[in-house]
């Protein structure tokens, strides 16, 4: 077949086909335009789920008449400036847009209304593009001083074929919301406007520049729960600045929906940010759990390349590495921080679960347990000998704070009389209260100055006992068994390379591996944790890992999920009678142990209900 030059109109639909996907990239392309502008406000409306009107109005520089002629040509921009030379620096992208696409990809398969005003000029006016047919510019009305009015109407008119792979209206509807909330989280400092179907959907005014404003943004769009259980991030490393917010493990959902990363305020979908995710919650999420974060990378704009799709919704980090461990320490410094907090809304979902005309019935013998209101002050330590790992936790961990120790007392009548408090110090001061009382032989019931906290001791106490393993084996190293026949395993030859690169890393962890030959790794040892395992496997698993994350997250689990199951099996189990310095010092312990707000699986150790909570509930207030 002879080759043939297509002409400009159908080279234009070609490319309109890579920009413009769906409604919501239309309106991502005219929200970056009004962004870039420096637009301080920012208005949508969107009918029939963008596919009959997208309104996109604005109060940024606006365009002069020259200009909107210039606009709606290909690969036209204002975002980029030639140097002494003349040549133009795809290298340093400091603006959302920057290709000039965008106008023109919407003109060619819709009907494409621009009204502007410039800033500084007392008219305005208008151009309008049908199809790819392009009108002339004409003067207009326009509502403010400057900015621009962009309208779009019959998306996918000239190309019936794409019309056919729309979803519902709905849907389109929603996925042009979420755009929204992504540049709004991106920009906390411009107010967003949308309107769906002439519904008013969201308004969210401007907030201050800054960690607060962002915070006060953040909870608008993703709850109000978000702020109260979202710890803030501020890392840098070699020129590369994390910050942002990421929530507490215990604050978490059913999918990763709630995962927004933004790269020098550009939202971008990076498989990067999943795996690094993956990794820093893995000690404290079950995986078909997901964590609620915000993050916002910094980075000098020749270390990212941001021209790597038309839609713009991917980059590339010159070091991903670097980015990957930045997102990690990060996240695994920030958590480690927390101790032993855990969500607000774990109360929350546990008074809803209330339901009115329920009524408890009496405790039996077997079921409760209280005591002498003296009991709290026996010794932390003495009690610790009596719960197997209690002593070895309380060598190893810091107190998070520096309470008051508490007296010690004998219980043992006629044996001894009770000293005198050296100091005043009321145990109910501590974080998680003095323990008052064991239901059913399973959850402690503790009083705090202004509430009841109630402790899973069996989820409670096999955090600590994890926590003590992770820290002998990283500090004693993973111990290894040889196998007596070396196993060979075949891989992809780029996957073969990729698993013994990380020979060292792996080595670390117990795994020893070299290459063997093209396509094939020999494997001599496994860590001794794992017994007998399937080899073949798990290296085809840390190959996918490898090729997806960048990092042997499949080893890391499997490890950790060794020791999960070894420090469930030798932590106290429910339906053990604990005597009160026994519940007073697995307390005190989870205070001093970082992550001990959720257990193995992500899910609470404790639950805390505060007066007011309690006092609701009975109708008080």
């Amino acid at each position: 077949m002879p080759i043939r030059r297509l002409p400009p109109e159908t080279v234009n639909r070609i490319a309109a086909g890579e920009v413009v996907e769906r409604p919501a990239s239309a309106v991502k392309e005219l929200v970056e335009n009004a962004l870039d502008a420096g637009s301080r406000s920012i208005e949508v409306q969107a009918d029939g789920g963008g596919l009959t009107r997208i309104l996109v109005a604005d109060d940024g520089s606006g365009l002069s008449a020259d200009e909107l002629a210039l606009a709606i040509e290909r690969h036209a921009t204002s975002k980029l400036s030639p140097d002494d030379a003349g040549d133009y620096d795809l290298l340093h992208i400091s603006t959302l847009g920057f290709r000039g696409e965008a106008l023109p990809s919407i003109g060619s398969v819709a009907r494409l209304s621009i009204s502007s005003r410039a800033k500084g000029s007392a008219d305005a006016h208008a151009i309008l593009v049908e199809g790819g047919a392009v009108g002339a510019v004409s003067p207009s009305g326009f509502p403010g001083p400057h900015g621009a009015r962009v309208e779009v109407r019959d998306l996918f008119y000239a190309t019936p074929a794409r019309l056919k792979f729309m979803k519902s209206e709905r849907s389109e509807a929603l996925s042009i919301a979420d755009e929204i909330k992504r540049q709004a989280m991106a920009h906390e400092d411009v107010s967003f406007a949308l309107d769906l179907d002439g519904r008013r959907t969201l308004r969210l005014p401007a907030e201050s520049k800054g960690p607060d404003g962002r915070l006060a943004r953040l909870s608008a769009i993703m709850g109000r729960e978000f702020s109260e259980n979202a710890l803030a991030i501020d890392h840098e490393r070699e020129g590369v600045r994390l910050t942002g917010f990421a929530g507490l493990p215990t604050y978490n959902r059913g999918n990763s929906a709630h995962q927004y990363l933004f790269v020098n305020g550009r939202p971008v979908r990076d498989r990067l940010l999943q795996g690094a995710l993956r990794g820093a919650y893995a000690d404290f999420l079950a995986r078909d759990r997901h964590p609620l974060v915000a993050l916002y990378l910094e980075v000098d704009p020749s270390y990212v390349d941001v021209n790597v799709h038309p839609a713009k919704a991917e980059v590339r980090f010159r070091d991903p590495a670097l980015v990957r461990g930045l997102i990690v320490g990060g996240l695994r410094h920030v958590l480690a921080g927390a101790g032993h907090r855990a969500a607000t809304t774990v109360a929350s979902e546990t008074l809803n679960n209330l339901r009115p005309g329920w009524s408890p019935q009496a405790p039996s013998a077997q079921g409760f347990s209280a005591w002498q209101m003296g009991g709290w002050a026996q010794n932390a330590q003495a009690a610790a000998q009596t719960i197997p790992g209690l002593t070895e936790v309380s060598a190893r961990a810091e107190p998070a704070q520096d309470w008051p120790a508490a007296t010690s007392y004998n219980q043992q009548p006629g044996l001894q009389e009770a000293p005198a408090p050296s100091m005043a110090f009321d145990p109910v001061d501590f974080p998680l209260g003095a323990a008052r009382a064991q239901v059913h032989e399973t959850y402690i019931v503790a009083q705090t100055r202004d509430g009841v906290v109630i402790v899973d001791q069996h989820a409670a106490h096999e955090r600590l006992v994890y926590e003590r393993m992770k820290v002998e084996m990283a500090q004693g190293g993973v111990s290894r068994q040889v196998l007596l026949l070396p196993e060979v395993v075949e891989l992809d030859p780029a996957e073969a390379e990729r698993v013994a690169a990380r020979a060292d890393e792996l080595a670390a962890l117990g795994l020893m591996v070299e290459a063997f030959g093209p396509g094939a790794i020999l494997v001599r040892e496994t860590p001794a944790l794992l017994g007998e395992t399937d080899v073949a496997g798990l290296i085809r698993d840390i190959a996918d890992d490898l090729a997806e994350n960048g990092q042997a997250l499949a080893l890391k689990e499997r490890l950790e999920e060794v020791c999960s199951t070894m420090a469930c099996h030798g932590s106290v189990r429910a339906g053990r009678r604990l005597n009160a310095p026994e519940m007073n010092a697995l307390l005190r312990q989870m205070e001093a142990t970082p992550h001990s707000g959720q257990c193995n699986h992500g899910r609470p150790t404790y639950v805390e209900l505060k007066l007011a909570d309690i006092e609701r509930l009975f109708g008080r207030r």
